[in-house]
């Protein structure tokens, strides 16, 4: 997918100077900001479209509005936290052997809604799945440890 948005580059002086005119880059921030705030599940194209800021196209330009579209019509749509008696922390890692080097992470959810998530280019190549794996649960392991003992000195979960 990468190599789509490299192609979509403009490479001559015309096509750099009408993207100047386009406030790109505050767009993609507002784009960060509903994916920290509010919207973790569209953190992949904004990651993706936020790697462009130096040199954005005209496809660029097109797909960060379309993802504002996609915004405007899911407004109503909202994170929703289940209710028990019982507070249930559960995570999911996602990492790769060498086959996926764009993207890696993990989503921490609390009774049903995401309440911590990371996506993020791998920085590291792993020479075994084993270790990819232990990679990615390393990293969602330090965040579900950092929670845990937040919400206890909360005073929200009993140990």
């Amino acid at each position: 997918m990468i190599f789509f948005f490299l192609v979509q580059c403009p490479k001559i002086d015309l096509e750099m100077k009408k993207m100047q005119s386009k406030p790109y880059a505050s767009l993609i921030g507002c784009l960060m900001y509903a994916t920290i705030c509010t919207r973790p599940y569209i953190a992949f194209i904004v990651g993706m479209l936020g790697r462009f800021q130096a040199n954005p196209g005209e496809a660029h330009w097109v797909t960060a509005k379309k993802v504002l579209r996609y915004l405007q019509r899911t407004k109503s749509y909202m994170l929703v936290y289940g209710r028990s008696n019982s507070l249930e922390l559960i995570r999911y890692t996602d990492s790769d052997l060498a086959g996926d080097v764009d993207e890696g992470g993990y989503i921490l959810m609390l009774n049903g809604g995401a309440v911590s998530w990371k996506s993020a280019k791998q920085t590291v190549i792993a020479t075994s799945t084993m270790e990819a794996e232990f990679v990615a649960c390393f990293e969602g392991m330090k965040q579900a440890a950092w929670l845990k003992i937040f919400l206890t000195d909360l005073k929200v979960v009993n140990t």
